[in-house]
């Protein structure tokens, strides 16, 4: 069984409040490196192996993908990246980590199972 999860890095590096905002990128670079580990374990309740793909945006653009996770570089919204890689998955199920209620909605109707934060990043630092 094939799963791919989704990380919306701007919504699970804003769950911790570690300085995050005054280097974007450094945030999302460390975010990136961490979820190294999880493409080959896994995640709670979805053993690895995992396709892991890190949705950037804004200032976060430019942080390079590493094997075992794909950076994709939203060109405006990285909410809407993230559904339309939702939609166009070809995994047997699609993971999707954020916080954010209404991006829960939008993948959950696409059939994507939604978790939080937690699932990948630490809540200290």
């Amino acid at each position: 069984m094939r799963t791919l999860l989704v990380v919306d890095a701007a919504n699970t590096v804003g769950s911790v409040p570690d300085g995050w905002w005054r280097d974007r990128r450094g945030a999302a670079e460390r975010l990136r490196d961490g979820l190294v580990a999880y493409a080959e374990t896994g995640v709670d309740g979805h053993p690895g192996p995992l396709d892991v793909v890190l949705v950037v945006e804004g200032a976060a653009r430019g942080v390079e993908s590493v094997p075992g996770v794909r950076v994709d570089a939203a060109p405006a919204s990285g909410d809407d990246r993230i559904v339309e890689l939702v939609a166009e998955a070809a995994a047997d199920v699609t993971v999707v980590v954020t916080a954010d209620r209404e991006l829960r909605r939008r993948v959950g109707e696409l059939g994507a199972v939604c978790v939080g934060p937690r699932t990948v990043y630490p809540t200290r630092r």
